[in-house]
C-alpha cells in the first residue's frame, strides 16, 4: 500500500491521505472545492465547484500516472439536491467516454467549509 500526494489538490484537513494505492486500485479521498494554494473555499456556483473537485481528483490520479478515464466508481455528495442537474452538466463533460464510471450521488446536510459538493472516486490502472 502506498500513499499518493499531489500539490494540485488541497492537503488533507484531517487524519487521512489524499489517496491510497493498493494492488493497482487507487482510492481518492473526498475532495471539496478548496484552492490548494490558499486553502480558501471556492465561493462560486455548483458548476465551478464541480469543476474544481474533479480537477483535484484528476491531479491526484496523475500522481499515480492515471487519468479520469481510469475511474471506475465515483461518489458525489451534494448539500442541495436541486444542484444535481447543473452538477451533471459538468460531470458528463468530464466523464464523456464510452464507458462511464459507476456512480453514487448522496444528499447531505453538511460538508466541510460550507462546500456544496464533495467528490471521491476509485480508479484502476488496468
Amino acid at each position: 500500500m502506498r500513499q499518493l500526494q499531489s500539490d494540485g489538490a488541497p492537503r488533507p484537513m484531517g487524519p487521512y491521505s489524499q489517496a491510497v494505492e493498493t494492488g493497482g486500485t487507487i482510492f481518492v479521498s473526498g475532495q471539496i472545492p478548496v484552492d490548494p494554494v490558499t486553502g480558501d473555499i471556492c465561493r462560486k456556483d455548483i458548476k465551478a465547484q464541480t469543476e474544481m473537485v474533479i480537477d483535484h481528483a484528476e491531479n491526484i490520479l496523475q500522481a499515480a500516472g492515471l487519468g479520469l478515464e481510469h475511474v471506475v466508481k465515483a461518489e458525489i455528495f451534494l448539500t442541495d439536491p436541486g444542484d444535481l442537474a447543473l452538477m451533471n452538466e459538468v460531470y458528463s463533460s468530464r466523464f464523456s467516454g464510452k464507458i462511464r464510471p459507476a456512480r453514487s450521488v448522496v444528499g447531505v446536510s453538511f460538508l466541510p467549509k460550507g462546500a456544496m459538493i464533495e467528490f471521491a472516486c476509485v480508479a484502476r490502472s488496468d
